[in-house]
């Protein structure tokens, strides 16, 4: 993804992104998959062509993550999350930075809530974002986003 000077220069584009899944499982196994790195790698990528690397992993209020995802072949894209809130088996809440080339992308505020659906687990998601470099990082936030969720339902499914 290469940035020009005029979209480092642009007006920062927000956006509330919203996401609902009812996955086939309990809360305590769904909040474990979002609590453990390596089940988040697992299905966390958003297609058979991407990668989920976390080189740092501190899962707790006022824990931070540090991530790369991308190409299998490339994995240039950087995050860091910072969690907020934490309530298990009901809600995390964090921030998130994504950055390329030292150049930041975008930063957003996440909110996961689940809660029981018949047994298994509803999860809202919701995602507050400030782009930096135009609306398509939005549009891309929204695709990785639904294509992760999807990737989490197919996780328990497939259990």
């Amino acid at each position: 993804m290469a940035i020009t000077d005029q979209q480092s220069a642009s007006e920062i584009v927000h956006a509330s992104l919203f996401f609902e899944r009812f996955v086939p499982a309990a809360i305590d196994q769904v909040f474990a998959a979002f609590a453990d790195p390596d089940a988040r790698s697992e299905w966390g990528a958003p297609s058979d062509t991407a990668v989920l690397i976390y080189d740092k992993t501190d899962f707790r209020e006022g824990g931070t993550e540090r991530f790369r995802c991308g190409s299998k072949t490339n994995p240039d894209i950087h995050g860091t999350t910072c969690y907020l809130s934490i309530i298990p088996n009901r809600r995390i809440v964090s921030t998130e930075t994504i950055d390329v080339k030292g150049q930041r992308l975008c930063a957003s505020l996440i909110s996961l809530e689940l809660s029981d659906h018949a047994g298994n687990t509803r999860l809202r998601l919701t995602s507050q974002i400030a782009s930096f470099t135009g609306s398509d990082m939005i549009k891309g936030h929204e695709i990785g986003n639904n294509a992760s969720l999807d990737n989490l339902c197919r996780y328990f499914e497939q259990a």
